[in-house]
């Protein structure tokens, strides 16, 4: 269950990147919430799906790059993903560091698949402390130098 939550995380940053609505949405349960880095909602898979589609034909949105910082298994039937991710845009090879955010995705089993039931998306301002900012962002850089979408080395990961 636990490898399964960092897949769903890498489908869900992966369909992100590819520009995929429709991907993006199928991750998640039919109830599923999506609270955006500008605290926006978007509640059940055809809202999501709708609204990112708009936001894809609307922006030349930036490419996400991950690394799970914790995956938590919270119940039989449910896993908490706590993640870091920084965004590289469209045209440019570097990270932009005003928008890495910390990420929590709660995944909850659906028959044999894992869905998301919650993600959220919080920028990760560190007011006041650029340092921070610096560290994330050179750790982030290592994800993106690798090729990978997500990286889960190191990762805390509890069984429950």
């Amino acid at each position: 269950m636990i490898q399964q939550a960092i897949e769903l995380y890498t489908e869900l940053l992966d369909a992100w990147n590819r520009r995929d609505a429709k991907a993006f949405a199928a991750t998640f349960t039919p109830v599923g919430i999506a609270i955006g880095f500008d605290g926006s909602q978007m509640n059940g898979r055809p809202a999501i799906e709708a609204e990112l589609a708009r936001v894809f034909a609307d922006h030349e949105t930036a490419s996400y790059v991950g690394k799970v910082r914790a995956v938590v298994r919270i119940s039989r039937d449910g896993v908490l993903v706590h993640a870091v991710a920084g965004m590289t845009p469209r045209g440019t090879s570097s990270l932009n560091p005003a928008t890495n955010a910390v990420q929590a995705l709660v995944a909850v089993r659906e028959g044999d698949a894992l869905r998301v039931a919650l993600f959220q998306n919080t920028p990760a301002a560190f007011h006041g402390r650029p340092e921070l900012t610096e560290q994330l962002t050179a750790e982030l850089t290592e994800v993106l130098r690798s090729g990978a979408i997500v990286s889960a080395k190191q990762a805390m990961i509890n069984h429950g």
